[in-house]
């Protein structure tokens, strides 16, 4: 394991009264155990499929890897459209381990590199539909249709879209080659156009969840077509799975960490904010939110009692955030637990010059700007600890794709520990389903009729309109 963890700063003796008393692990060894043998005894099972994700063969990838990177050598563009899981987890990759600037970059550049620009269409704004066909050429662009269920509406309306669209530019049997589908082997309407249609098609398990699905073809196609190690993200993500099956809690990060994160919403904590300090790893803050308030924000348990639990996420960015946040997380109310993403060394560095011209700034000549940034880290991380505040650090030795994999696996080991913990169902997600269901309504979706009357009927007042 590559990866170091630091939670010194939620402890009481270190922190003070508002931390959590060490003696809290002793007393709650017995529902720690039991958390952690409901996760370890599902493993590969059910609603955890995801977990053994990272012990395929890594032979059975070479077929895909090679048809992918065929179409990196065609394609001037790479287009994902996905909501939810099938976007964040692939955003959150893509951003820490490909060039933040890869789409600014000119074209002699990328064809210099052998990538095509890269968009992730996680909305369907239509002013940005509209954007995006003004910056891409169909003809060398290709297209990943990613939906678990096969049912998403916005995921489907982008295919329409786009597919219609292509079919004009290239002709038909064209247009199918420019299509990969990613989605549930002989279920739903994504699967069933995709065999009509004859699109090359990528299989999800039953048991991995969307938010779980990085991992998975999800993100696995994608990451091929950008030229990114997949193995080695496996990998990585396999020794941080080792670690987190692990009993002893002082060697598990991810059950320490969510033991202490349920600890702290006894005490009051009930936001989690995320605060990496490295651009790259960004949309992790992204990818952390969706996995752990649709995990964990249920409002019964697994008893059928109604608890209403759940931390609020909220993401923060290192340094920029210093300069609109961090005040509030020093000397605001104490309900939040700051996570910081550090990174040792990252891999480009710019040095600040020792300019004899310049006769101030002193303290900065001779240093560079990730010395800077990672003494601001260690300065916040000292302001919220005098302030008597909880956080914890995690840190990556360099960002690549060994210890972006041990990240993504320790975030979705974290979550169903906690989710455990709480005696919660971690992987369904009932408040999402309505909506699902109330907007296939108000579209007219056959079946979906009484629902559309149920939607109806729940009308606004006119006094409470201004």
């Amino acid at each position: 394991m590559k990866l170091r963890f630091d939670y010194n700063n939620m402890m009481a003796d270190v922190i003070g009264d508002r931390g959590i008393d060490a003696g809290k692990l002793g007393e709650n060894a017995g529902r720690i155990g039991a958390a952690f043998e409901d996760v370890l005894a599902n493993c590969g099972k059910g609603w955890q499929e995801w977990s053994e994700l990272p012990y395929i063969d890594y032979s059975s990838l070479d077929g895909m890897i090679a048809k992918m990177s065929e179409i990196r050598k065609k394609a001037s563009a790479f287009v994902v459209l996905g909501i939810g899981g099938s976007a964040l987890g692939p955003i959150s990759v893509v951003q820490a381990l490909l060039d933040m600037r890869l789409n600014e970059q000119p074209a002699s550049a990328l064809k210099s590199a052998g990538l095509p620009k890269l968009y992730i269409e996680d909305n369907i704004d239509p002013e940005r539909m509209h954007g995006l066909l003004g910056l891409i050429d169909l003809k060398t662009t290709y297209f990943n249709v990613i939906t678990k269920s096969g049912e998403t509406s916005e995921t489907l309306a982008q295919f329409l879209v786009l597919y219609d669209l292509m079919k004009k530019a290239v002709g038909k049997e064209e247009a199918r080659k420019h299509f990969i589908a990613t989605t549930t082997i002989g279920k739903g309407t994504l699967y069933a156009l995709a065999q009509k249609e004859g699109f090359d098609t990528y299989g999800i398990g039953p048991g991995v969840g969307g938010r779980f699905s990085v991992l998975s073809n999800v993100g696995l196609v994608p990451f091929a077509v950008m030229g990114i190690d997949i193995k080695k993200l496996l990998a990585g993500a396999k020794e941080m799975s080792e670690a987190c099956r692990v009993s002893d809690i002082k060697k598990n990060p991810a059950l320490m960490t969510a033991f202490l994160q349920c600890m702290a919403m006894e005490k009051g904590a009930n936001i989690s904010v995320m605060m990496p300090y490295a651009d790259s790893l960004k949309y992790m803050s992204d990818f952390y939110c969706q996995i752990w308030a649709e995990s964990l924000g249920k409002a019964k348990d697994k008893d059928g009692k109604t608890v209403n639990v759940g931390q609020t996420p909220a993401k923060a960015l290192g340094v920029t955030d210093q300069h609109s946040q961090v005040q509030l997380y020093t000397e605001g109310p104490y309900d939040k637990v700051v996570t910081f993403l550090a990174v040792d060394k990252f891999r480009n560095d710019v040095a600040i010059p020792s300019d004899p011209d310049i006769d101030a700034c002193d303290f900065l000549k001779g240093h560079t700007m990730g010395e800077l940034l990672n003494a601001e880290r260690v300065a916040t991380e000292y302001a919220l600890r005098k302030a008597g505040r909880m956080s914890f650090t995690v840190t990556l030795p360099e960002v690549n794709e060994e210890t972006v994999g041990e990240l993504l696996a320790y975030y979705m080991y974290e979550t169903a520990f906690a989710g455990a913990y709480l005696n919660i169902n971690t992987f369904n997600q009932p408040g999402v389903e309505e909506g699902k269901k109330a907007t296939f309504a108000m579209l007219g979706r056959k079946g979906y009729e009484e629902k559309l009357a149920e939607v109806r009927s729940a009308a606004k007042k006119p006094e409470y309109y201004i």
